[in-house]
């Protein structure tokens, strides 16, 4: 059996003991957070607040706001799109009130985008509903359950930043 396959299945078999440093047990370890990370993500995703706003598009939104004003090259790589896809989408949000674009004063071909004042409050509204909505499940988890999970916070936001910065390099991602 695979560690993707034992990832798949939650683990349950051959599962990796706490401290097991053989490389399997590492990769399974890996896969099974990978997934873990990626479901509660995706999850909390979709809210009522966006409206009819694309996940995309919230993405791209929050990358103006973090990151803005913003070129359209830096705001393609911080959202993780194509310049294509973000061609399409930006005249969207702009339409919407949600970003404005501002020439660039070094640069005449250049512009740059960045969050409207109504951008701002939807994704103050997007954060809420998502924070709302993961506080309710965490409420339904016995005390050391959620214990665990704040124990185990300042580690996963160490290994985001290892993640986002270059080997060997320090982070400056887009969501900080």
């Amino acid at each position: 059996m695979s560690i993707q396959d034992l990832a798949r299945r939650g683990g349950k078999t051959g599962a990796a003991a706490p401290g097991d440093k053989r490389p399997e047990a590492v990769e399974l370890s890996a896969a099974r957070l990978r997934l873990a990370v990626a479901r509660l993500s995706r999850r909390l995703r979709p809210t009522a607040a966006a409206g009819a706003l694309t996940t995309s598009e919230v993405d791209v939104l929050l990358a103006a706001e973090r990151r803005g004003p913003v070129r359209l090259s830096d705001l393609a790589s911080f959202a993780g799109l194509n310049p294509t896809m973000l061609s399409r989408l930006v005249p969207k949000l702009e339409a919407a009130g949600l970003i404005l674009r501002l020439p660039d004063p070094a640069d005449r071909r250049v512009c740059r985008v960045e969050a409207t004042g109504e951008g701002r409050r939807l994704l103050e509204a997007v954060r809420s509903e998502r924070n709302d909505a993961l506080s309710r499940r965490l409420l339904e988890l016995g005390p050391k359950q959620r214990a665990a999970v704040v124990a185990a916070l300042p580690v996963l936001e160490e290994l985001a930043e290892r993640l986002q910065a270059p080997e060997g390099g320090t982070a400056d991602g887009p969501f900080r």
